[in-house]
Formats: structure tokens, sequence, C-alpha cells
């Protein structure tokens, strides 16, 4: 099957969710959207808050703060139920949601990473890359972690990367907007391949 027609349908897929994110930057709903998707994203959504962030900054560049702030609170409400699933629903939801990122096989290389020393820096990644968050919230609470530092690590994780997605728009806006317009379909491609790539990491842990 020829490249074009295999990247045919995740552009059509990001080229719906950028428009549909854009309805929602231009809605009073907006910021409250963008609060929830981060709730969910962090314990089981797969789909990341920074398209409908970047949508909404990028509508309306007076938002930023606004949107940084809601979109880093709301993460973290999500990370502590993430981490409330692992620690009391491991054997019945949180295992489903693991099953579904196909995870299963790295389950316990991650549960060795939380059990050493390793576990807070690789939450710390995380909370700033596109590996999968709710993977990590969930083994977060399913070995234990203390839910201080949980909580402090995974505040600073998603907030530096929300703030500095936020920030930049704030700054370059407009420029990075046309420019995704005109390249949506590189633009798309980069995003997709973001996406399957923090799978990947945690695929090949």
């Amino acid at each position: 099957m020829p490249p074009t027609t295999l990247l045919a349908a995740p552009r059509r897929w990001l080229r719906g969710l950028y428009d549909w994110t854009i309805h929602w930057a231009d809605t009073r709903q907006s910021l409250a959207a963008l609060f929830a998707i981060a709730v969910a994203e962090s314990s089981v959504f797969p789909i990341p808050p920074d398209v409908l962030l970047i949508a909404i900054v990028g509508s309306n560049a007076r938002k930023w703060l606004r949107a940084a702030v809601l979109c880093s609170v709301g993460s973290i409400v999500g990370a502590v139920i993430g981490y409330w699933i692992g620690w009391g629903f491991m054997a019945t939801v949180g295992r489903r949601i693991v099953e579904f990122y196909q995870a299963q096989h790295a389950w316990d290389r991650v549960v060795a990473l939380y059990n050493g020393e390793w576990g807070i820096w690789f939450l710390a990644g995380a909370a700033f890359t596109p590996i999968p968050y709710k993977v990590a919230t969930i083994a977060a609470g399913a070995t234990g972690m203390p839910l201080l530092p949980f909580t402090v690590v995974s505040l600073l994780g998603r907030a530096g990367r929300f703030f500095l997605v936020a920030g930049s728009l704030r700054l370059f806006g407009p420029r990075i907007r046309a420019t995704l317009e005109r390249n949506f379909d590189l633009a798309a491609l980069a995003f997709f391949v973001l996406l399957i790539g923090g799978f990947l990491v945690i695929k090949w842990l």
C-alpha cells in the first residue's frame, strides 16, 4: 500500500481533530473543555490537551495564562485519578487501560522502574514528553509511590510543558497558527509521529 494511502486516514483524523479544537476555541466553553480534556488525558483519554491549548491561545492570545493554568490543574486532577485507579482498581480498570495501550508486556519493566531509583525520573519524563502519561500515573498508584512526590513531580512536568506551549504561542501565536494552516499535512504528520512514538516508548520498555 502506498505511503500516501497509509497516511490519508491519520491526516483526515487529525484534520478533523484540529477543526474540532478550533471550534471549541471560539466558544464560551473553550476553557471548560480544555480543563475536561486535560483531566481525561491524564487517566484514560488518548489525545493530549495540547491540541486544544494551541487552538485556544492561537485564537485569543490574551487567554494564554488562564489556559495554561487550567490545563495544568486539570492534568493534575486527572493524574490523581489515574493514581487512584492504579492504587485501588488495578486488577479491573487499570489493567484494561494498560491493555488498551498494548503495554502489557512492558508493565513489569514499568513496575521495576517505579520500585527502583528511576521511577521518579520516568514519571517526570512522561509528564513532559509524548510518553502516554496515563500509563505513568496508573503505575505510580499501583506501585504505591508516595502521593506527595508524585503530585509535585507531575505538577512541575505538566505545568512546564503547558506553560511552554502557551507562552510560545503568546509570543509567536499568529505566525505559528498561520504556518499550521499553510502546512497542515506536515504538522499533522509530525503530531502523529510524536503520538505513536510515545506509545512505542511504552511498548518497547
